[in-house]
């Protein structure tokens, strides 16, 4: 393991995140809103720091990495760079320990839009621009970001790929993964700009839609409203992010492929297909549910229960309404919703509809093999068969993740935290999602979990974010043995 490599590109990262937290200056004296010395501060620190471990740590053997040093780089930039992009938040909010200001911080970057502001309005906008802006950095990745742009990792650069991007099975556009990085980028960006352009034109301020675009193509959900999207009592905006909402939750190399001049191709993808069968009956189920129960129109219905649903499905988080009043039947729903997740290769987070579906199969699978014990069957998505490795890691992520949340459920629950609240913070915290139930619900917010438990929540974000297996696999003693 060359530590000294690994601590050179985790201070290279950290040097360009210093580098933009300069925007964050720029937008405090376009507004006005007094934040210079503090942001500064924050910038000053985080650039002496990254230039400090580039230099000192500068290694001339760049040939290659190795899958330990990909898995070292990845899981300690993260952590960096929720610790640096904390400073903001510690020294421009009042009253904001750095607990606070690092579990905002973590949300922000690992796209969870779990926050403990409770007033957000009142923040300056150098303040929410940085909340939004660091949701979309982290959505679709610091690392295939850097892939993209610093040179150094272009050798390599698949195991970094691979630790990071959301997928059980990493898609490779073009051969170099440098290229493959910057075509992600430039359909992220692309699809950003558009939303930006719809929001304002239906009447959006631009900062506000700028913001919004910022946190709704990361599947983050951080507002710059108190009440979320429920503030602007919109069906115009409500579809707009419903839209890029369902675009966000599919896999982006679909998007990629649809702008070559494939039109059918998010239906001929067995996944997407999946996603979008499922969206519409999970959609439809909610709606017609709380439409017998909470509400007079049937139109309104539909609006809020779609929206509620692909919000939690794609693990963005935004709200328009207060379902923790809504039926248990839909509640139920949104708290499976919150464990789906959207298409592998997307900006969503849970377990993704990949896994499901091959969860299913596995399941299937095992039936026939007991009606039919010598019958050798495959697994397949579409026409092709699945290796047995895959396989495999679908069932061991599936069986981390939900002891990950048994573990971590159990914790909290001993902080005194009550039971509802428990299982919503943790399910909402691994899945990347925001909101949950009880006191972290839709008008709630994680002010109240205790410090113990906003560290924890924290590292539960970490580990959703980064698909477990790249933080978990560093604590094994085989990983550190030469």
């Amino acid at each position: 393991m060359r530590w000294r490599y690994v601590l050179f590109v985790v201070g290279a990262l950290t040097l360009i995140l210093g580098l933009t937290m300069i925007s964050t200056l720029l937008i405090d004296f376009c507004y006005g809103s007094e934040q210079v010395l503090t942001l500064s501060a924050a910038v000053l620190i985080t650039v002496i720091i990254g230039l400090s471990m580039t230099v000192g740590f500068r290694d001339g053997n760049t040939e290659s990495i190795s899958v330990r040093e990909g898995l070292a780089i990845v899981t300690l930039s993260w952590i960096f760079m929720c610790f640096f992009g904390a400073l903001p938040f510690f020294f421009g909010i009042e009253s904001c320990s750095f607990t606070d200001a690092f579990f905002e911080s973590m949300s922000g970057f690992t796209t969870t839009g779990a926050s403990i502001i409770s007033n957000i309005e009142i923040l300056p906008q150098s303040i929410l621009f940085w909340r939004g802006f660091i949701q979309w950095l982290g959505g679709m990745g610091i690392i295939v970001l850097s892939l993209a742009i610093l040179p150094f990792l272009k050798v390599g650069g698949m195991q970094l790929f691979k630790a990071e991007v959301p997928s059980p099975v990493p898609d490779k556009l073009k051969p170099r993964i440098k290229d493959t990085a910057l075509i992600l980028w430039k359909v992220y960006a692309l699809l950003t700009i558009l939303q930006v352009v719809f929001l304002w034109v239906g009447g959006m301020g631009l900062f506000d839609a700028i913001c919004h675009a910022f946190t709704t193509m990361p599947t983050g959900g951080f507002s710059t409203r108190n009440a979320s999207i429920a503030h602007y009592q919109s069906a115009y905006f409500d579809t707009v992010f419903i839209i890029f909402m369902v675009l966000a939750g599919i896999n982006f190399t679909l998007h990629y492929q649809l702008l070559k001049g494939k039109p059918l191709i998010f239906w001929r993808d067995p996944e997407c297909r999946f996603y979008l069968i499922l969206l519409l009956v999970l959609a439809s189920a909610v709606s017609i549910n709380i439409y017998v129960h909470n509400y007079e129109s049937f139109s309104h219905s539909i609006r809020l229960g779609t929206f509620q649903v692909v919000s939690i499905i794609t693990t963005t988080g935004f709200v328009t309404a207060d379902y923790g009043n809504w039926p248990a039947m839909s509640q139920l729903i949104l708290l499976m919703c919150m464990f789906i997740g959207a298409s592998a290769g997307s900006t969503g987070g849970g377990m993704k509809c990949l896994r499901i579906m091959l969860l299913f199969k596995i399941c299937a699978r095992e039936v026939f093999t007991l009606i039919h014990p010598k019958s050798v069957s495959h697994i397949k998505i579409g026409a092709r068969p699945v290796p047995e490795e895959i396989v495999r890691g679908v069932v061991g992520f599936i069986a981390l993740y939900m002891g990950l949340f048994a573990i971590s459920s159990i914790l909290l629950a001993g902080l005194g935290v009550d039971f509802i609240t428990t299982i919503g913070a943790v399910a909402a915290s691994i899945g990347n999602i925001g909101p949950g139930f009880g006191l972290v619900g839709p008008v709630g917010n994680f002010a109240d979990i205790p410090q113990v438990g906003k560290w924890l929540l924290s590292c539960c974000m970490l580990l959703g974010r980064l698909e477990i297996y790249t933080v978990i696999i560093i604590l094994f003693p085989e990983y550190w043995r030469r």
